[in-house]
């Protein structure tokens, strides 16, 4: 999905470890990152750090020696995730078609909120002690702004359309997502299509297959794995 990397530097609350770390340091560094992304994509950012210390197969204070806060561990394990939107923005905002950008982007973000259930929760939270993931984010919503603003001026995208009508799409998106991740997908697919139709000016294209879903999936809590 990347189309480029991230133009901004690492930050202490990203994946990267600090320069002149141990390589033991480091390796139960990538070993915790790795854990929490596992942990949180099958339950979302809840999990806690002691769960994910066992996951890792480390002590509680190593894991706080790496990460002080919870914050900067949520922050660490998703700002790739989050850069790699950034990237597919950057994409879009090349493409001859901002239309067609306009879509891709929408398409990308929900399909990886779809596969990533820690992502998604990840995504649309705030992080207090980690300000590079901030200031990715900031980017990104500025960039998302400018391909708005590209597909209005086309007239295909309604002109009353707002950029933070995304934010409404995601945090839909985020409230379709099911225990099975075929079922995730499909009703994802079937939530964007809508979405997508319902701000173009005018458009006839059909929608996807329904996903089977019925009313008691809404109250069905998410499976814990842990």
């Amino acid at each position: 999905m990347p189309a480029q990397p991230s133009r901004n530097p690492p930050s202490a609350a990203s994946g990267t470890p600090a320069p002149g770390q141990r390589a033991d340091a480091r390796h139960n560094r990538a070993r915790l990152l790795r854990a929490a992304r596992e942990a949180y994509a099958l339950n979302g950012t809840d999990v806690p750090s002691s769960t994910i210390a066992r996951r890792a197969g480390v002590g509680a204070a190593t894991l706080y020696r790496h990460f002080p806060t919870r914050d900067s561990l949520i922050a660490a394990a998703f700002s790739e995730q989050l850069a790699q939107c950034v990237a597919v923005l950057d994409e879009a905002l090349q493409d001859d078609d901002p239309w067609h950008g306009f879509c891709s982007v929408l398409t990308k973000v929900c399909r990886m909120q779809a596969q990533d259930r820690g992502f998604s929760a990840a995504f649309l939270s705030q992080f207090p002690d980690a300000p590079g993931f901030r200031r990715e984010r900031a980017r990104a919503e500025a960039d998302l702004a400018r391909l708005v603003q590209r597909a209005k001026d086309t007239g295909q995208l309604r002109k009353d359309f707002d950029p933070s009508d995304v934010t409404l799409l995601l945090l839909a998106n985020n409230g379709v997502l099911q225990e099975s991740p075929e079922v995730s997908m499909a009703a994802s697919r079937r939530l964007l299509a809508h979405f997508l139709q319902s701000c173009r000016t005018t458009d006839g294209a059909p929608l996807p297959p329904p996903a089977p879903l019925r009313l008691g999936d809404l109250y069905k809590p998410p499976r814990r794995n842990e």
